[in-house]
């Protein structure tokens, strides 16, 4: 059976002041009535029902998860003692799958990205499924077609077609500059890496022991554990001891039996304030307003405030505007890392409840 597993322990630090440790970017909301996470699940439609949902998150977020996410059982929720990167995420999920199913087949993707529209995707998780179960032995992830000479993700070279729609990996290349980045695009064989995979849950664990037996010996441990009343400190005492390490480092770029699905859904990484215009339509001014707003003279901001407050400019342009009870941002929006650097900041000047 299908089974999803969405991870969702982030910070999204550049979307402070409403991201914050116990609630980062995933458990917001940024568009419609629902949170990222509640989209997330929400897209799956009928494809994997809520009892073989899974989220990963960390013990800050845990409860809020498992508050929005009300139709989950409470152990689909998974909680790691601390972050190890995605390869220990990866292989303490794929452990809890194989415990209640053995031949469970496992989608993986991240809580904080947009992907539109629901039954395009739902069908594109189908049809990659469906190859896995042809080919249990095969690892498969999704490749986004580039749209411009992006410098900010990882990328996929395909190689040759292989039965079931998908084409075999040349290569994984890291983020590139921007000539580099444009070479990529004008070839058409390139992907960006969104970090969207699916395999089987044996089939991952097996190759995480082979290549990263230093994530697999402790992850072993806990997977032994599981339902039993030693899970909880076992869980506290090993994960700890797992290298961190992507599952792209440890596993993707070295195995052999890779194959890269085109994705055929529009897809988005929400990684700042600055994509909110991808999301919200701006208005006459170039304006991308969600909250209650009086401007004179102002255009090209990006303005946010809770029901009750209103914000009011003049004569401004290029900014950024987020009030929340407590905190209250205004940046220039041309600087995608100013955000990020204005967090460490706080952090270390004595403001570290605002995080």
């Amino acid at each position: 059976m299908i089974h999803a597993v969405i991870m969702a322990g982030g910070r999204g630090t550049r979307f402070w002041p409403e991201s914050r440790n116990a609630r980062p970017k995933q458990l917001l909301r940024l568009h419609g009535d629902r949170t990222m996470l509640q989209q997330t699940v929400d897209r799956l439609g009928d494809l994997v029902p809520a009892e073989r949902v899974w989220i990963v998150t960390n013990a800050e977020q845990a409860e809020e998860v498992r508050r929005q996410l009300p139709d989950l059982p409470p152990a689909n929720v998974i909680v790691e003692p601390t972050g190890r990167d995605t390869a220990p995420c990866v292989a303490l999920a794929a452990a809890h799958l194989h415990a209640q199913d053995a031949d469970a087949t496992m989608i993986v993707m991240p809580a904080d990205h947009v992907i539109r529209p629901d039954e395009t995707l739902q069908a594109a998780l189908q049809k990659a499924a469906d190859l896995i179960d042809s080919s249990p032995d095969t690892l498969g992830l999704f490749g986004v077609k580039p749209s411009y000479p992006s410098v900010g993700f990882g990328y996929i070279e395909r190689g040759d077609a292989v039965d079931g729609g998908a084409y075999a990996v040349e290569s994984f290349r890291e983020k590139p500059d921007e000539p580099t980045a444009q070479q990529y695009l004008d070839a058409g064989s390139f992907y960006w890496n969104c970090g969207m995979f699916v395999w089987k849950a044996k089939t991952i664990l097996d190759a995480i022991a082979e290549y990263e037996p230093e994530v697999m010996q402790p992850v072993a441990a806990i997977a032994d554990a599981i339902g039993t009343d030693a899970y909880d400190a076992i869980l506290q005492e090993r994960f700890e001891q797992a290298k961190k390490i992507s599952i792209d480092f440890a596993v993707l770029e070295r195995a052999g039996n890779i194959v890269v699905f085109e994705a055929p859904f529009e897809w988005d990484d929400i990684g700042a304030w600055q994509a909110l215009p991808r999301l919200i339509d701006a208005d006459a001014d170039g304006n991308v307003v969600d909250a209650a707003f009086c401007g004179v003279d102002t255009k090209d901001c990006i303005l946010r405030a809770p029901e009750g407050h209103t914000i009011a400019t003049f004569g401004v342009d290029n900014l950024i505007v987020v009030h929340t009870p407590d905190a209250t941002l205004v940046a220039r929006r041309d600087d995608e890392t100013g955000v990020k650097q204005l967090v460490a900041a706080l952090g270390e000047n004595g403001f570290g409840d605002l995080l």
